[in-house]
């Protein structure tokens, strides 16, 4: 739960943050936290009636049909993209902490083309190298965040000059909101981790407990940060906050220490999204449920390659085209539409097959409406430029229904605790 959480935004969300909400974002932190905890908690009701693997987009195929189903997938390919976009600039604003040339426009370029360019190369070589650098660069993830914590809390306990002269929380809800709405990107990816509930023994005892310390870590660890960055530097902008703030507590030697691990938590995060979405777009061809070239496999590594090398491609124009805001924005938008229609199918799937889920939350329908309701409000802060690609995301997927809804697919494989489809 903590792994597929805590990954690369939280070494450049804090001056974002702070720009929106000032010394207030640590609790915008909690906050969030809280209100993910609200949508996990139907998440994990949905997943705990399949065993057949596919995620949000199985889900809203079985509850709400073919279209939605198709939607749901192609938002589910454009959600990774923009979080690998924005994890693309920050690992280049970090490298050019000691390599100026990278923070260049040609150097910005080639350092992002160059990274997407490796990734997919190791990718379309096999999936054990994809997966080993998946798990070799994500080691050193959280280590430096909690020596960071410790150190900045420590420098409080001396200095709380600086947290009580830093900008002052906004008055109105519209600030809020938008914090809100850049923090979906944050808190991103606890989806992942509650995919195997219907293969879980004992998953009413077992979820409950695993997904509430899993989450109140995470939302410890975050707002922690946010708060010893503005603790320690304030709430000015800093391209490289959480270095700026090491650099504060230990000198030269700890902006580096926490550079080092920025990246390598970056890169981490960029294997692991190479590894998993070509993947999952090589399935949805397979069920036709996604153009057909994404399904062909390279005659020597059997690997999907054109998923492969198109996701790369993408994800490099996006992330040259864009900032690390912009990103986290489009990637938030993409994530919250994933999200609503996982809460959608509980309300649906509790008509379909009546409380028969492994793993039943109080409330269900009623907590899933406001998690729906709220996220029409974040989709409503979005400006044009950060919603366009949504807006052509789900043109591109209704073409692709219009093209394929008379062709057979297979039916999901729900549980038996859910009822057999």
């Amino acid at each position: 739960m903590v792994n597929t959480i805590i990954g690369s935004g939280i070494f450049g969300i804090p001056t974002p943050l702070n720009a929106v909400v000032g010394r207030a974002s640590p609790l915008a932190m909690v906050m969030a936290g809280l209100g993910i905890g609200l949508m996990m908690a139907c998440a994990a009701e949905v997943s705990s009636r399949f065993t057949e693997p596919g995620g949000a987009y199985l889900y809203a195929r079985t509850a709400f049909g073919r279209f939605v189903g198709i939607q749901i997938g192609w938002f589910s390919w454009l959600a990774p993209m923009g979080t690998s976009a924005a994890a693309s600039n920050l690992f280049t604003s970090y490298l050019a902490a000691y390599f100026p040339f990278a923070g260049t426009a040609l150097g910005r370029a080639a350092v992002i083309t160059t990274l997407f360019a490796f990734l997919a190369l190791a990718n379309c070589v096999g999936v054990k190298v994809g997966a080993n650098l998946s798990s070799v660069f994500t080691i050193a993830k959280i280590l430096p965040l909690l020596l960071l914590i410790v150190l900045g809390l420590l420098y409080f306990a001396h200095h709380p000059q600086t947290f009580a002269q830093a900008q002052p929380a906004p008055a109105g809800i519209s600030p809020w909101i938008d914090a809100m709405l850049l923090l979906s990107f944050a808190y991103g990816g606890f989806e992942n981790a509650i995919l195997p509930a219907g293969e879980v023994k004992n998953p009413r005892q077992t979820f409950p407990i695993a997904l509430a310390a899993g989450l109140l870590l995470c939302i410890a660890i975050y707002s922690l940060v946010q708060f010893v960055s503005v603790a320690t530097i304030g709430t000015a902008p800093a391209e490289r906050p959480l270095a700026s703030a090491a650099e504060l507590l230990l000198g030269t030697g700890g902006a580096a220490f926490i550079t080092v691990a920025a990246m390598i938590s970056t890169f981490g995060h960029l294997s692991a999204v190479q590894l998993a979405t070509p993947r999952l777009t090589y399935s949805l061809a397979e069920r036709h449920d996604f153009p057909s070239v994404f399904a062909r496999v390279h005659p020597r590594f059997q690997t999907p390659y054109i998923s492969i090398m198109i996701f790369s491609a993408i994800t490099c124009v996006l992330a040259l085209s864009g900032t690390f805001r912009w990103a986290i924005a489009m990637a938030s938008g993409a994530l919250i539409v994933i999200y609503a229609s996982i809460c959608a199918s509980l309300i649906r799937l509790r008509r379909m097959h009546g409380d028969e889920a492994l793993l039943g939350i109080p409330f269900g329908p009623a907590i899933a409406c406001l998690c729906i309701g709220f996220g029409l409000v974040l989709l409503a802060r979005l400006t044009l430029r950060e919603g366009f690609l949504l807006l052509v995301t789900f043109a591109i997927a209704t073409l692709h229904w219009l093209v394929v809804r008379n062709r057979a697919y297979p039916q999901a494989i729900i549980s038996e605790a859910g009822s057999a489809s």
